[in-house]
């Protein structure tokens, strides 16, 4: 019989099919397997209306064979089976799609058309040299075989089959320089390819599969048994996802089991999130959030996404688009039968469709941390510990844009209780008198807790968030007001503890020593902008307090990041505590004994950047001077 050309309007088409529409090979095979779920829905779709088309539900199958000496593969359904009408539109022409008409002409809950496209089959050409299809129509006494070697056209001639359904079998193509074509005569290899890609086909996808048991009543000379061969036809695929159960009908053990399985943790998550959303986008989520990161989760190889299903169907296994960055850690699926895909069925059409889910599923990752904050500190403060950090990141990116998403997620420790409290219950707590949320920075808490400014905001009955992560204070910033409240570093030098009276005292007292400040400032050589008494510092002697809007911990940060050695020093002032006999020391030396005075002013700025956490500049010179003033 003639060869038969395709209907499409060049050859180029069949051959873009081949090579650049799909990018992965191994999804031949998914293609394939969808197709015949769709024949399989189609034949018992129609049987509800004619039960001599239809089988017993249970006999409803997939089949794939591998035969490594015809270096074959070989999918099996007994679905539908096609005429050699149907062969001529669905295979003779490129882009045509029975299953996308059937899908449009036909609405029922127990029907899952997956094709669209009409496109699928001809990703088989990617490992093939020749497919042979043959089928029979449901209805239909005659059967036909359909062959092609690709884009030099097809035949199609009568033959019989004794079932209905459609058999598809693929020649390989031989392996060559750059491609290994061999890899899928391996049956492990298919066994794979169906676990990632259809493990949730509605329908039973079996295969025969060899395996050893041991010999009933033979043993070796070491008493162990004897092992036979034994080929088992068995069921590869899970056919119903978990996600398609009811959330009540599903153990906490079965969430943490797929969990681990199918993410590849060994500890269970610390909340699943499982819902059925619908909308103009109708869509299942089973989502989880870990107990750890992973080990390359803040390395450049973590890969964020949700594993993207369409009917049961692995559209992608890393749905980047379906995540903000600052819920990058969370796992899970999300399963639509609205997407609209793109031609090869691995990517993503219309945005809309993506960011209506991407959406919701934001407000539902922030509804249940919430849920999770509130019912249960210790686990959240756990979840915090792990990804804590990455909120962080994402109330500062973007400019401060997401803030009003992530602040009330946010846990600090601080000097009113062991535990963490949230920003809403810090504001809650405020005094009426307290103006502004205060904190502080330190390498740790304790340290934060024991700064000499720190006391003071305490010893007025205030609370102060110890902050201890780099990023912390340019969150805070970025947040800017919360409940109408301001955020203060404790060592900013405007803190305005004091009263009126507390406040013309320490003008004055200042205004008398400002010769003395000037030469302390002289003796630094600019390391600060100013010199001058605080009334603000407790029990404690000498501090450091910030001058501008960037701080010296902030300072610090930005210094190490490449092109910022610009903020490698902060505006600071040395502050003395007007309170205490230091002072007097100070201004007897400023009467007496310059030179012992710009000694003194030296290891006082050493010490002071040593209690806020700061570097010592030049520690020889330090211990110099201190021997130095032991040795006067």
């Amino acid at each position: 019989m003639a060869k038969k050309q395709f209907k499409t309007e060049s050859r180029k088409m069949l051959d873009m099919m081949i090579n650049s529409v799909y990018t992965n090979k191994e999804i031949f095979l998914r293609e394939l397997i969808s197709n015949a779920s769709d024949a399989i829905d189609k034949r018992y779709f129609r049987s509800l209306t004619d039960s001599s088309l239809g089988l017993p539900r249970e006999e409803y199958a997939i089949t794939i064979a591998v035969d490594k000496d015809a270096r074959t593969i070989t999918v099996t359904d007994n679905g539908c089976g096609m005429t050699d009408k149907d062969l001529e539109q669905n295979l003779g022409t490129i882009a045509h799609s029975d299953s996308g008409e059937f899908k449009s002409d036909n609405k029922n809950d127990n029907i899952s058309i997956i094709g669209q496209f009409g496109v699928g089959f001809y990703s088989a050409f990617m490992v093939s040299s020749r497919i042979v299809v043959t089928t029979r129509a449901i209805g239909s006494d005659v059967a036909y075989i359909w062959e092609s070697e690709g884009v030099d056209g097809y035949t199609i001639t009568e033959t019989e089959k004794d079932s209905f359904g459609t058999e598809i079998v693929m020649y390989l193509k031989e392996d060559a320089e750059n491609e290994t074509y061999s890899e899928f005569m391996d049956a492990y290899r298919i066994q794979g390819l169906i676990k990632k890609y259809s493990d949730y086909i509605r329908y039973p996808i079996r295969m025969d599969v060899e395996t050893s048991r041991p010999v009933e009543g033979k043993e070796g000379e070491d008493s162990t048994p004897e092992y036979e061969t034994v080929v088992e036809n068995r069921t590869l695929n899970s056919m119903v996802p978990i996600w398609h159960r009811k959330a009540s009908d599903v153990s906490e053990e079965e969430y943490a089991d797929f969990y681990k399985a199918h993410f590849y943790d060994t500890q269970s998550p610390l909340r699943t999130i499982h819902a059925r959303m619908e909308g103009s986008v109708e869509y299942e989520m089973l989502l989880f959030v870990p107990a750890n990161a992973p080990y390359d989760y803040y390395s450049k190889d973590y890969v964020k996404g949700i594993q993207l299903y369409s009917d049961g169907v692995m559209i992608m296994e890393k749905c980047s688009d379906l995540l903000p960055d600052y819920f990058n850690f969370v796992r899970g699926v999300v399963d639509s039968s609205d997407l609209t895909l793109n031609i090869s069925r691995e990517t993503l059409q219309q945005n809309y469709q993506v960011k209506t889910i991407a959406k919701s599923i934001e407000k539902k990752i922030k509804s249940e941390l919430l849920k999770m904050q509130k019912e249960d500190r210790e686990k959240y403060e756990s979840f915090f510990k792990a990804f804590g950090a990455q909120l962080k990141y994402g109330v500062y990116s973007d400019y401060g844009t997401h803030k009003d998403v992530l602040q009330d997620l946010l846990v600090f420790r601080s000097t009113s209780s062991d535990r963490y409290i949230t920003l809403k219950e810090y504001v809650e707590a405020m005094p009426e008198s307290q103006k502004s949320i205060y904190y502080a920075f330190a390498d740790t808490p304790e340290l934060a807790a024991q700064l000499p400014r720190t006391q003071a905001v305490v010893d007025k009955g205030y609370d102060v968030l110890l902050l201890c992560d780099d990023i912390d204070e340019f969150a805070l910033g970025a947040i800017n007001i919360y409940s109408e409240k301001g955020f203060k570093n404790v060592t900013a030098g405007d803190l305005d503890l004091s009263t009126d009276e507390e406040k013309d005292a320490l003008k004055q007292a200042n205004e008398e020593c400002t010769d003395m400040f000037t030469a302390m400032q002289e003796a630094l050589d600019g390391k600060v902008k100013a010199v001058r008494f605080s009334s603000s510092l407790g029990e404690h002697p000498v501090s450091l307090s910030s001058e501008g809007y960037i701080s010296a911990e902030m300072a610090r940060i930005l210094s190490k990041m490449p092109g910022n050695e610009m903020f490698a020093n902060a505006e600071m002032a040395l502050e003395i505590n007007m309170n205490h006999k230091l002072s007097d020391t100070l201004k007897k030396l400023f009467a007496e004994d310059k030179d012992k005075l710009a000694l003194y002013t030296k290891i006082l700025y050493a010490q002071a950047r040593q209690i806020s956490g700061l570097e010592i500049e030049n520690p020889v010179e330090l211990s110099n001077l201190i021997c130095q003033l032991m040795t006067d």
